[in-house]
C-alpha cells in the first residue's frame, strides 16, 4: 500500500486509474481485517488499480468531505468521481468484481 508523496489525495483520485480508498481508524476492530483483503486485491489486480489507506483520525477533513460516518468505509474513485462506496468489511472477490466493472467502463 505505498502512497506517493508527489501527488496529493485530490490529484490521485482524478486519474483514470481506479483508486480504492480504505477509510479506517486505529481503534476500529473490523478495520484490522481489511489489510490482508486489500493485499489480495492488489496481488490479483497489480498496477491496474491504486489502493490507499486513509486514517480518519489523521485526516479528518478528508473524512468529513466524503461523509465518512463509520469505518471501514471503502470508496472507489475514478476521474475524480465516486464510482462505488460501501461501509463494512468487504471480501476480496467482491472488491475485485467492483474494480473490474469500473475498468470495463473504459
Amino acid at each position: 500500500m505505498a502512497t506517493t508523496e508527489k501527488q496529493s489525495f485530490g490529484e490521485l483520485i482524478k486519474g483514470n486509474k481506479p483508486v480504492l480508498v480504505d477509510f479506517s481508524a486505529e481503534w476500529c476492530g473490523p478495520c484490522k481485517m481489511m489489510p490482508p483483503i486489500l493485499k489480495e486485491v492488489k496481488d490479483k489486480m497489480g498496477e491496474k488499480v491504486t489502493i490507499l489507506k486513509m486514517d480518519i483520525d489523521r485526516n479528518p477533513a478528508v473524512a468529513s468531505a466524503y461523509g465518512i460516518q463509520s469505518v471501514p468505509t471503502l470508496i472507489v474513485f475514478r476521474d475524480g468521481q465516486i464510482k462505488w462506496r460501501q461501509s463494512g468489511v468487504t471480501r476480496a472477490d467482491q472488491l475485485k468484481n467492483v474494480l473490474d466493472g469500473i475498468l470495463d467502463q473504459g
